[in-house]
């Protein structure tokens, strides 16, 4: 590609993703773009066989079992959602890499192995998992949306792709992310933008985005996304399905690419992501149990511990004490999210469990450090990627980006100022201090829950809004907060939507201050119309076990809350 423009480079990158797609793949009846709801198109499409909709439609256990039994073949399973992750694609554009043809013949070498020796190969045979674009496959690009980063592919697998197919995983695609991620949505100049499956005039989320949207659509039963601000569970809350942020450490990222390397202060994770909390338990458990940190030196030895997921140190689950983060003095959520912190709240006191409000200490103050620590650089380091390829920095999600003649200005993501050595040391001595204060505040709540022990987690927003409008979300508070005193956090989707008579405006008379006030200002029913609501989890640091099993909890209860509300 030497001598081509970055324009032309990006559209080479397309042709070579269009042609990794068959031909017969390619739908002759998509919607009509303006058509916004197209979740229910895969279904509806007449594409896909019967026992393709059956197996794609089935859970993760089920799937598991069928492969296990030989019921389903791996290949038959791949195939099958090989083909509606191609359908989804052409739906909300959510792939980047697309390697089909490797994994139908990886496929068959699990068929072939079950045959010959009555055994699976792992807990994860013959399972597709879809994966962010970052992570590492020997012999394909990981660009993380920069031009810069075409046909420079990885050199071997990163640690975690390797260790999902020793499980017996089929790997088979790989999705979108904004530039160089660290944004809440996603769009780059290679692959474009991505977009939400339940209402297309809204953001997918990001930097995780094409995995969000492609799971809500079922195009993979799990994928693998990585969360530095919020990056797994914002795409997860925003396509209505799960996703899990472990503590710092836990998963290996050797052999993923990145931005922010170096940056050792609030860590990137990887993470799953997956239409149920089985995917995301099968995920945590299958993985730590092939000890990962005999192959990545970051990665602490802890492997998956059964009784922290069946909470021995918490009531083995019974009579839990819960408290709710409804507003951090930053930004008031919308009515969609109250509402779903309300019915949250109501399932788990019917569920038998404690519920108290939670007191938000210092919010604002931790994400204005964590800030710093991000922006301690400026652009310096996205100025030297994009320097190969001459692409302009991204600075905004606004749809304009989108043309690239209006290009006349440079953009920036950070301000253009950076902290020199001893200034970056003072602010993280700030986080060390502001975890401290945190962990203290969480201790002491052992006075207020009646339990004998502190709360058990958080019930929070994932942000102030569901998905907004392309370019809207601009307030990630509610998801940094966690990542910088690294408390492992889980989306757990409500099986709700947006409802124009439900989520009406509420008036107000006060804000916390002008950003709050936007948005207030900036909500209408009728635009967020269909999206999906959601809340997330959060417990304390290393206690990700504990997590996904209260997650299970409050899933089951919001379920059973719900069907006794219908009927």
């Amino acid at each position: 590609m030497q001598g081509m423009s970055w324009q032309e480079r990006a559209a080479a990158k397309r042709d070579q993703q269009l042609e990794a797609v068959p031909r017969e793949w390619v739908l002759k009846n998509l919607p009509e773009t303006t058509q916004l709801d197209v979740s229910e198109f895969p279904k509806a499409c007449q594409f896909l066989s019967g026992s393709e909709m059956k197996i794609t439609e089935s859970p993760v256990d089920v799937l598991l079992m069928n492969l296990t039994k030989g019921t389903w073949t791996a290949v038959e399973v791949t195939i099958a959602f090989s083909k509606r992750a191609i359908i989804a694609h052409q739906l909300v554009n959510c792939l980047t890499e697309i390697f089909i043809n490797s994994a139908l013949t990886r496929a068959a070498g699990l068929d072939d192995h079950l045959r010959r020796t009555g055994s699976v190969v792992g807990p994860l045979h013959g399972l597709p998992i879809s994966l962010k674009d970052q992570v590492g496959i020997k012999g394909l690009d990981a660009t993380m949306g920069f031009v810069s980063n075409i046909g420079s592919p990885s050199t071997k697998n990163s640690v975690l792709a390797d260790i999902l197919e020793n499980l017996g995983a089929v790997l088979y695609v790989k999705t979108n992310v904004p530039q160089g991620c660290m944004w809440g949505e996603t769009y780059n100049y290679i692959f474009g933008r991505t977009l939400n499956p339940f209402n297309r005039s809204l953001t997918a989320g990001g930097s995780s985005g094409g995995e969000g949207a492609l799971i809500a659509l079922i195009g993979s039963p799990l994928g693998v996304g990585s969360d530095l601000g919020g990056s797994i569970r914002i795409p997860a809350a925003f396509n209505g399905v799960y996703g899990l942020r472990p503590s710092f450490n836990r998963i290996p990222y050797a052999g993923c690419v990145n931005t922010y390397e170096g940056q050792n202060s609030v860590l990137s994770v990887m993470g799953p992501m997956s239409m149920s909390m089985e995917g995301i338990r099968l995920f945590m458990k299958s993985v730590l149990m092939m000890k990962p940190w005999q192959y990545d030196p970051l990665v602490i030895r802890k492997q998956w511990n059964e009784d922290e997921y069946h909470l021995v140190d918490y009531n083995l689950g019974k009579e839990l004490c819960f408290a709710v983060l409804w507003d951090d003095g930053e930004t008031v959520p919308h009515p969609p999210v109250m509402r779903g912190l309300e019915v949250t709240k109501q399932a788990l006191v019917q569920a038998g469990h404690k519920v108290i409000d939670w007191k938000p200490i210092r919010h604002s103050e931790i994400n204005q450090v964590a800030g710093k620590i991000w922006s301690a650089v400026g652009d310096a380091e996205l100025e030297a990627i994009t320097a190969n390829s001459g692409e302009p920095i991204i600075g905004t999600m606004e749809t304009s980006i989108e043309d690239l003649s209006t290009i006349s200005e440079p953009m920036h993501r950070w301000p253009p100022v950076s902290l020199t050595a001893f200034e970056y040391w003072q602010v993280n001595a700030k986080q060390r201090e502001l975890r401290q204060l945190y962990l203290d505040h969480w201790r002491e709540t052992v006075s207020v829950t009646g339990t004998g022990r502190p709360i058990d987690a958080i019930i929070a927003p994932v942000a102030p809004y569901v998905a907004p409008p392309h370019g809207g979300h601009i307030y990630p508070g509610y998801t940094c907060v966690w990542n910088f005193l690294d408390y492992p956090a889980c989306v757990v989707p409500l099986g709700l939507k947006v409802d124009p008579l439900l989520d009406v405006k509420t008036p107000r008379d006060s804000f916390h201050n002008d950003a709050d006030q936007k948005n207030w200002e900036s909500y209408d029913p009728d635009v967020y119309k269909n999206a999906p609501i959601a809340i997330q989890v959060v417990g304390r640091t290393l206690e990700d076990e504990a997590v996904v099993g209260i997650s299970e909890i409050v899933d089951r209860a919001l379920k059973t809350y719900q069907s006794a509300t219908k009927a």
